[in-house]
Order: structure tokens, then C-alpha cells, then sequence
């Protein structure tokens, strides 16, 4: 339950600092070859590609409109993540070409090739309507 504390923030749990936080993560999407993502993808949490690849994938956002119409009650300033795991085999590299969809910038780094048995973590911002900006921060 969160209690009000008249600063605008609240409490989580019993104010116990040694407890865990605890989450929820639906089972991860994949994308196994060069593809158009889906918004369903993207807003997924975890998205492993590359599975079974011997070569190079691409994989490429899909417009900012169709991430609107799955995360509408975003406004300007909302964020979300987005790991890539890559479990490509032999020379599976991922592409990632987090910038290149119909309404995204590329806020650094984001269009990045992503070596097999590696991640990263990409953040998401809203920007505008139809608009996100894309930033690998990890």
C-alpha cells in the first residue's frame, strides 16, 4: 500500500531497506531473423534474437505511431526499456537499427551492431505524438 507522505512521492513495502524488489516480466519475444520488429516486440522488456543465425541479422523498429497505439497513455517525457540479447551462434551479429523506424531519432548509439552471446539496453522516450527518440544506455 502507498502511503502518502506530502512530498509528492511515496513508499514501497514496509520501509524495510534490505528487502527485494520485486518485478514482473512476461516471457521474453524473440525475433530469430532480419525482421521489421512489432510494437509488441519492442515493448516487450526482453527480446532475444538471433537463434539458430549463423550470419548477420538485421533487425529494424517498426513506426513510433504503432508504439503509440500500444503504449497510449504515454505522454511526452514517458520512458520505457528494452533489453536485446543476442544468442547467435558462429557469426550471428545483430544489426540493430534502433533509429531507423518511420518517427525515431537516434539519440546515441542507437543504431549499433550487437556481437553474438551480448546485450544491450536501450531506452525509449516519448518525444511527441508518433515521435520517440532511442538511446543505447547500456
Amino acid at each position: 500500500m502507498a502511503f502518502p507522505n506530502g512530498a509528492g512521492g511515496y513508499q514501497v513495502g514496509s520501509g524495510n531497506l534490505s528487502e527485494v524488489i520485486l518485478g514482473y516480466e512476461n516471457v521474453p519475444l524473440s525475433a530469430a531473423a532480419t525482421a521489421t520488429l512489432s510494437a509488441a516486440q519492442v515493448t516487450s522488456g526482453i527480446l532475444i534474437v538471433g537463434s539458430g543465425a549463423t550470419a548477420a541479422q538485421t533487425y529494424t523498429l517498426p513506426s513510433a505511431t504503432l508504439i503509440d497505439a500500444v503504449v497510449s497513455s504515454a505522454k511526452v517525457g514517458s520512458t520505457f526499456d528494452l533489453f536485446v540479447v543476442n544468442i547467435g551462434t558462429s557469426s550471428g551479429t545483430g544489426a540493430l537499427a534502433m533509429g531507423s523506424g518511420t518517427g525515431f531519432t537516434d539519440g546515441g548509439n542507437a543504431t549499433v551492431a550487437l556481437a553474438i552471446t551480448s546485450s544491450g539496453m536501450f531506452r525509449f522516450r516519448k518525444t511527441g505524438d508518433g515521435a520517440w527518440t532511442v538511446y543505447k544506455v547500456a
